[in-house]
């Protein structure tokens, strides 16, 4: 059984789906910094010097300044802000893997479209056609 989980593990498939996904997680990190310190900065200034990540209600009594405040105090409360920051960060992602997968598809139309070398008539063909010129050429 030791046998068939290592014979399973290593085949190519697998490992590459383990590479991609460990790939994955690191293009998110870099996404999730990429939101929430370059891009939704500038947006909240642009807004009025609003940080998204404060922007919540509280569904519990009490009123509170920041979600930190808010947390601490163990208030619940719905975190639309994270949410539009999360949102933000998807479009991103699903919009550098169309990126991806378009020029992959656009690589592999462009094998497709180069013309492949006509296949050598079979021998047999070769043949017929020697033994067809020499009787032509006999009579």
């Amino acid at each position: 059984m030791l046998k068939e989980f290592k014979d399973f593990a290593m085949r190519g498939n697998v490992v590459d789906m383990a590479v991609g996904i460990i790939i994955g997680a690191a293009f998110g990190t870099i996404v999730k910094s990429l939101v929430a310190d370059i891009i939704m900065p500038p947006i909240g200034m642009l807004l009025g010097g609003v940080d998204f990540t404060d922007f919540f209600i509280t569904l519990s009594s009490g009123s509170f300044e920041t979600l930190a405040a808010a947390k601490e105090a163990g208030a619940v409360t719905l975190n639309y802000g994270a949410f539009f920051n999360t949102v933000i960060s998807f479009l991103i992602v699903a919009f550098a893997i169309f990126l991806l997968i378009k020029q992959i598809n656009r690589l592999k139309t462009k094998e497709e479209e180069a013309p492949a070398e006509p296949a050598a008539p079979p021998r047999e063909e070769v043949l017929l056609e020697e033994i067809r010129d020499l009787l032509k050429s006999q009579k």
